[in-house]
């Protein structure tokens, strides 16, 4: 198949301000956090440049503001990699994340869509040249879920939608029938199950295959992640390398790049999720969010893959 990226992000870029805190505040509360850090971030920014450092070529298609955080991602993009001809600027100012880490490395994180929410269905049909020219095409719902429709019904034949729902939200059936594999971790599973969810991620497997995606993806943290194909697949748990955990953020954009890029060299579910637990595995070992992502060379180094058990 002729293409001239092996993925597409469509999504959001952001400027991540990090605090790191003691913990986190209560209602009413104050606490003393440390220095602000300032990271270029975002689901579809940090997609995008976990792809390329693998070696993936990767474009990315956003909306940045005109402003200083806005040329941030920009060449934070560039730097990595990542042909930025998709990237739109203007219209309103840079989506901007707040985020806490706690020493443990969890983050909670309260999202400022800004120009992510002016990416527009008309966008993406201004850009049918790019999404055509991908084979692999991710996507998340940190831009309009408009948007993310009108990219399904821009997809060439033959090329593979990955979506990870985040923030979950309701999901129209064409999108969930393009989705091969919907991506969720445990929260986001949860949401779209409702009350019926059940208790085991083979239960929420099962359930989120009967809305229509053609493939699941549960990412389980340290326990790896689980796969299933629908609509009668038998769920295959992907074991995850042990690891000293510094800072989650930003590692379940880094498996859903690895994921898509290496499904669209043709490797079957289990075994591209078994080589994304593997990126997802040392993005957490530092600290950030694509400051922490591995190139090849890093990850054989870091979490070599005969220390992975097989799915």
């Amino acid at each position: 198949m002729n293409d001239d990226y092996e993925l597409l992000v469509v999504g959001s870029a952001n400027a991540d301000l990090v605090i790191g805190v003691e913990r986190r505040p209560a209602p009413g509360e104050t606490v003393l956090g440390s220095d602000l850090a300032v990271h270029p971030g975002g689901k579809g920014g940090n997609q995008a440049v976990a792809a390329a450092r693998l070696g993936a070529r990767t474009a990315l298609l956003a909306r940045v503001g005109d402003d200083a955080h806005g040329t941030l991602l920009l060449d934070a993009q560039r730097a990595a990699g990542v042909d930025t001809v998709g990237v739109l600027v203007g219209g309103a100012p840079t989506g901007v994340a707040l985020i806490t880490v706690d020493p443990s490395g969890d983050n909670s994180i309260v999202v400022s869509p800004g120009a992510n929410g002016r990416l527009t269905p008309e966008d993406i049909r201004a850009a049918g040249g790019l999404v055509s020219a991908a084979r692999v095409v991710s996507s998340q719902l940190e831009i309009p879920l408009e948007t993310v429709a009108e990219v399904v019904r821009a997809l060439r034949p033959g090329s593979r939608f990955v979506l990870n729902p985040s923030p979950p939200a309701p999901l129209p059936d064409e999108v969930l029938a393009a989705c091969d594999p919907l991506v969720v971790n445990e929260h986001e599973a949860r949401v779209i199950l409702g009350d019926d969810a059940g208790d085991s991620p083979e239960e929420w497997a099962r359930g989120l295959l009967a809305l229509g995606p053609r493939s699941v993806v549960i990412t389980l943290g340290a326990e790896g992640a689980l796969t299933a194909a629908g609509p009668d697949g038998s769920p295959v748990r992907v074991p995850s390398p042990k690891v000293d955990a510094v800072d989650t953020t930003g590692a379940g954009d880094a498996f859903t790049a690895a994921l898509g890029w290496r499904l669209g060299l043709g490797e079957d579910l289990p075994t591209a999720a078994a080589y994304a637990v593997r990126v997802g595995s040392a993005a957490v070992t530092r600290k950030g969010a694509q400051d922490s992502y591995p190139t090849a060379a890093e990850l054989a180094e870091t979490v070599p893959e005969e220390e992975v058990p097989s799915p």
